[in-house]
């Protein structure tokens, strides 16, 4: 059995800590800044994998995805995003139709891919109707897929412009063909933090609001956090318990997925990257307070490739996936927008030690990979 010493941790006050982590009791506010703040981060980082093998082995999840992003007008025009056009620029701007977006997405969609993440800008002029046109269109061309779309703050918005209650606004979406949602507009909660970087956008607790309704009306959906630029250690931990409680709730969230803030091309340029130190401790203490959720994802794409591997022995245990034509992280100064072959993505994960496993949305395990050395 496991007992505090094998975890060799260099910070004294973390003894205690980990005592629970090992008794697998739940920790509370201050545990959990202690773990957010402490310099042991290999200390802390023992805690989580222990408790990353204990879910899930040696398991890393990862399946075939392909992005589509239906416009990039927005009228919220966030501080910290560099992907949004304003409403009256008709020269950056693009808005496709349902037709042009089925054609987009064909180019790179065939039988292997399981998965649509759908997300985009607030246009004022895509309605309830608009998005209930395209998911039936992308069903009736992919039978097969999974279309996993439209955050919180786009469910607020398109519900608000379609003058249509919340619960109904869904409903109608998930009986066109959305099965799913993605985490992504929860950014961090603290309100004072939200009015320097999305002052425009949903604020903390109406994301939570539509996270609950979504779940009740039967669909899953994943929680994001993104850190790294005005927050500090207590917003995080703050940020987790308010997910965890909801989780204790409805039991609807899938994945919690660390955002690491690209600062390039925002109008918060000014503020560094994010060090891998950071990217770690955060993944970290994410598993370690986030004990209702079952997955923890590296997404790849903003943490590079090298710390996306170490992360896999800091509590992370899916590495999303193929992600074909991203764009929100590439407009910030990303370079992975193109996305990623399959067999980069296996070798990847078997080189940081772990089982690659290729899933669907719902983390079904579709088939164990195979990689030739």
């Amino acid at each position: 059995m496991t007992d505090v010493g094998t975890l060799r941790l260099r910070d004294p006050a973390l003894g205690s800590v980990a005592e629970k982590v090992l008794a697998g009791e739940r920790l509370d506010r201050d545990e959990g800044l202690l773990l957010a703040t402490t310099d042991d981060l290999l200390g802390v980082g023992r805690m989580a994998n222990m408790i990353r093998e204990r879910l899930h082995g040696d398991t890393t999840y990862y399946n075939i995805n392909r992005h589509l992003n239906p416009t990039n007008v927005c009228v919220a025009s966030c501080k910290l995003c560099a992907f949004y056009v304003p409403w009256r620029d008709r020269d950056r701007g693009w808005t496709y139709s349902v037709d042009q977006a089925v054609e987009i997405a064909a180019r790179d969609v065939d039988e292997s891919v399981s998965e649509l993440h759908i997300v985009g800008g607030l246009h004022p002029k895509l309605l309830v109707a608009y998005y209930e046109e395209l998911f039936r269109a992308l069903k009736q061309r992919f039978p097969w897929i999974h279309l996993k779309a439209l955050t919180m703050v786009e469910l607020d918005f398109i519900a608000k412009a379609s003058r249509l209650p919340l619960e109904e606004t869904i409903e109608r979406l998930r009986d066109a063909g959305l099965d799913s949602c993605p985490g992504g507009g929860a950014e961090i909660f603290n309100e004072d933090v939200r009015s320097q970087i999305c002052d425009h956008k949903t604020d903390g607790k109406r994301w939570l609001e539509i996270a609950r309704t979504v779940h009740e009306v039967g669909l899953k959906s994943n929680c994001t956090m993104l850190y790294g630029h005005v927050e500090s250690a207590a917003d995080r931990v703050d940020h987790l318990l308010a997910l965890r409680e909801l989780q204790d709730e409805t039991g609807g969230f899938q994945c919690l997925i660390p955002l690491a803030f690209h600062p390039q091309n925002t109008e918060l340029d000014h503020l560094p990257p994010t060090a891998g130190n950071l990217d770690l401790q955060t993944m970290a203490v994410s598993r370690l307070v986030l004990d209702n959720v079952p997955h923890l994802k590296a997404y790849w794409i903003m943490l590079g490739e090298k710390i996306a591997q170490v992360a896999l022995h800091f509590g992370a245990n899916d590495l999303d996936g193929t992600i074909l034509d991203e764009r929100i992280t590439r407009a910030a100064g990303g370079s992975a927008g193109a996305g990623m072959a399959r067999r980069r993505l296996e070798r990847l994960i078997t080189e940081a030690g772990r089982t690659p496993v290729l899933r669907d949305t719902l983390y079904r395990p579709i088939e164990e990979a195979s990689v030739l050395a």
